[in-house]
């Protein structure tokens, strides 16, 4: 990887900062080593801190075609896309057009689930919070276009019912956003492409970002990578981006750092954006960086409203990472220390990355006290009322005992050929998925959030952890239906 590009920090007025000039140059060493040693093609990173900016980049967009990474190269937002959605909402509650509190179907009638009765259960907030409980984060309706969103919200009434009754757990929630932005599109009487370009791009200046590969082929932007056969080599993605009809969970929007960093900088400078216009109010930004659930357990940490909380020692930072075809996003930002970070790496394996270098940030940049990750494995623990069978929509989990141990197998179920093609090029390929290993921890550890599996029984799953995992590499459990 011979090719890096490195931009130095800038004030918004003028001038620089030479704190943030060895930022970055810390940043660049990181990413150059990670990159080479893992084989990861590509990486651009960005931090804001004080009114300066900087923003690095490493390695190809495309191993096929040899293009670079640029400062400026676009990449798939995926999941990141959330707090946009869960922005547009915010903004529709400030003018009186939605209320957080009133019933989905208000608003949506024709909102159904498959468990009967559940759709009318489900609030405004719920879907906001990742407390509502849709059992549909494999379910991928084949659907492009302006009623990509209806398709989806048609086939939830179908296909999908729910993990649990609203406000049990938090479970992180793809269903729940793609209700959210159809429910946008209703109200407003607007596409949700349409909404994201008029109410976000244009108002944070996010002058680079669009919503489709047709803009996006236009300028310089990235495309995923996974591992080669036995771990050698790279192989780019099939498929670029998954259907429209995943749109505000994360399956369109595209833009560059800068663009990232800007709409990072909104919610740091309570809802004005750097352009100097009012995105949101400063009630509102402050709402959704509050505590709206807590479910007061090790590894799943606090939700606002789009954005989870997730503490490092004292210190919360509002993160959320984004898979997209062979990509990873993540976007978090320290109101406490003024400071945003965003990155983007073109191979799955650039996720521990993202971890390291925002450690890295907390730790010696704004030097927050992180405490290490709990390594003790409370041997006397009794796990097993943990064994047992989990299914989710497409999915089951098989947990048992290995070695006073608890050990996770996943096995993808497709409900047909179509899903199957979808989730297959999404995932890289049809191949088993590896067992791993879980063992309790403490309680104040700090964690990002992960996947979604959570027994439903009367002892919930709270302090399970890889035995390997980093201080931001713990992976929840969600709450699925035990077989």
């Amino acid at each position: 990887m011979s090719y890096n590009t490195l931009s130095g920090p800038h004030h918004p007025g003028g001038g620089a900062s030479g704190v943030l000039q060895a930022v970055a140059a810390q940043i660049r060493e990181q990413v150059a080593a990670y990159c080479d040693s893992s084989r990861v093609p590509g990486y651009v990173a960005g931090v804001y801190h004080d009114d300066a900016q900087t923003v690095a980049a490493y390695g190809l967009a495309n191993v096929v075609t040899g293009a670079p990474m640029r400062e400026d190269t676009g990449f798939l937002f995926g999941s990141v896309t959330k707090v946009l959605t869960a922005t547009l909402v915010l903004q529709q509650v400030e003018r009186g057009i939605i209320d957080l509190a009133e019933r989905v179907t208000t608003y949506l009638p024709e909102f159904h689930l498959s468990t009967p009765g559940a759709a009318k259960k489900i609030r405004v907030r719920h879907l906001l919070t990742h407390t509502n409980g849709i059992d549909a984060d494999l379910f991928f309706p084949d659907a492009q276009g302006p009623g990509a969103l209806g398709v989806f919200l048609d086939g939830l009434g179908q296909h999908c019912g729910v993990l649990f009754e609203p406000d049990d757990y938090i479970s992180y929630s793809n269903g729940g956003m793609i209700v959210a932005g159809r429910l946008l599109e209703v109200v407003t009487g607007t596409s949700y492409h349409d909404l994201l370009k008029r109410e976000l791009y244009a108002t944070v200046g996010m002058d680079d970002s669009s919503t489709s590969a047709k803009e996006a082929i236009l300028r310089s932007t990235a495309v995923g990578h996974f591992p080669g056969a036995g771990g050698n080599g790279v192989r780019r993605t099939g498929m670029f981006k998954l259907p429209d009809s995943w749109a505000p969970a994360g399956s369109t929007p595209i833009g560059t750092i800068s663009d990232l960093l800007a709409f990072g900088r909104t919610h740091l400078d309570h809802g004005v954006s750097p352009l100097g216009q009012h995105v949101l109010s400063g009630e509102s930004t402050a709402r959704m960086q509050a505590v709206s659930h807590d479910m007061g357990t090790a590894n799943v940490p606090p939700m606002g409203l789009g954005w989870p909380l997730v503490p490092f020692g004292a210190t919360t930072v509002l993160s959320m990472s984004g898979a997209s075809p062979g990509g990873v996003a993540v976007l978090a930002v320290v109101p406490e220390h003024d400071l945003a970070f965003a990155a983007f790496g073109n191979d799955p394996r650039a996720m521990a990355l993202h971890d390291q270098l925002l450690l890295w940030l907390l730790r010696q940049h704004l030097a927050v006290e992180v405490p290490d990750f709990a390594a003790d494995s409370h041997p006397g623990a009794d796990l097993s009322p943990y064994v047992g069978t989990y299914r989710s929509n497409q999915l089951r989990v098989d947990v048992r005992m290995v070695d006073g141990q608890l050990e996770e197998t996943m096995t993808y179920e497709p409900l047909d050929a179509v899903q199957e093609r979808i989730f297959t090029k999404f995932a890289g390929g049809s191949f088993p998925v590896p067992p791993r290993r879980f063992v309790p921890v403490g309680e104040t550890s700090s964690r990002r959030p992960g996947c979604r599996y959570k027994r439903s029984a009367d002892t919930p799953v709270n302090y399970l952890s890889h035995t390997t995992a980093s201080v931001t590499a713990v992976r929840p459990i969600g709450a699925p239906v035990v077989a």
